[in-house]
């Protein structure tokens, strides 16, 4: 049994049993559907498909991050067991929770002198940022201690890719990711945007595609120019979709083809309740090991 926890938050989107069966515990963020609070807790509270047809429906969603007191309540209990720690949080290129992250650390680090507690802002988000913890369980697994998997971390987050579109522009709007103006003409013109998350964990827009079906293959090209060992690459992918299982399957059916070394079948999750309060329903998000992120 390993001597330390390796630790997320909820918004790396992966299933509550994948979390389970790599030993991955996780701290959870928090949403508003309708004026009523929950914990984004991977769909226990609310299922997340009632979840996006809720937004369909015009609901309002507002999204918290974990703030210190949380962090220090959830860190503190693997500390007393004895436990180090190394927590990776969602990308500061999107929400604020890694100070809160560090601060609980620090004030933990004087109360427990003895123990280490590493936070690492993964710089990746939804199951992109799933993809680096089940990595990072695996070289755990293996036998890395502590320290050499936090600098493990530190020096390969940047190569994990993140590609994504929506063929929904309203909740882009609503962000102020996309102007009203510039949304209106690309819903007539029944634009696509195709994005990515740059070397600082923010979410950019890349392209403006014309047709779901373009940008679809658009997306694959992407992980055909950037993954590692280009249509060699022998590695995992994700794929996390919005309410839009049909897109993710197509997207997941070209990788697969193009891709006949990967390890295993592309995995599909769901976009959880915080990352989807801001997407809405309609993203698809493909993941895989690639180039540095250097833009």
């Amino acid at each position: 049994m390993s001597e330390y926890i390796l630790s997320c938050s909820s918004t790396a989107d992966l299933q509550k049993e994948h979390f389970e069966n790599r030993n991955i515990p996780y701290i959870c963020f928090h949403y508003e559907l309708a004026g009523k609070q929950y914990k984004d807790d991977l769909g226990q509270s609310i299922s997340l498909s009632d979840f996006y047809q809720a937004m369909a429906d015009g609901a309002e969603t507002k999204t918290s991050q974990i703030n210190v007191e949380e962090y220090e309540q959830y860190f503190e209990g693997f500390l007393k067991e004895g436990k180090d720690i190394l927590h990776l949080t969602l990308s500061s290129g999107i929400s604020g929770t890694v100070n809160s992250a560090m601060i609980a650390r620090d004030t933990l680090q004087e109360k427990y002198p003895d123990r280490r507690i590493y936070v690492v802002d993964s710089l990746a988000a939804s199951s992109g940022y799933g993809l680096l913890m089940d990595k990072l369980a695996d070289l755990r697994d293996q036998g890395m201690d502590i320290e050499q998997l936090h600098q493990w971390a530190e020096d390969n987050k940047l190569k994990l890719q993140h590609w994504f579109f929506t063929s929904d522009l309203t909740y882009l709007i609503r962000g102020g990711r996309v102007s009203r103006t510039a949304g209106f003409v690309g819903s007539v013109l029944n634009i696509c945007p195709l994005l990515n998350v740059d070397y600082m964990g923010r979410l950019i827009s890349r392209a403006k595609i014309r047709t779901k079906r373009k940008v679809i293959q658009a997306v694959v090209d992407k992980m055909k120019e950037h993954a590692q060992g280009g249509a060699d690459y022998s590695g995992k992918c994700y794929i996390s979709q919005s309410a839009c299982m049909e897109d993710a399957r197509a997207v997941a059916d070209l990788v697969e083809e193009a891709f006949p070394k990967l390890q295993g079948r592309v995995e599909i999750n769901d976009i959880g309740t915080t990352i989807g309060s801001h997407t809405g329903p309609g993203t698809v998000a493909l993941f895989f090991w690639g180039d540095e992120r250097v833009d």
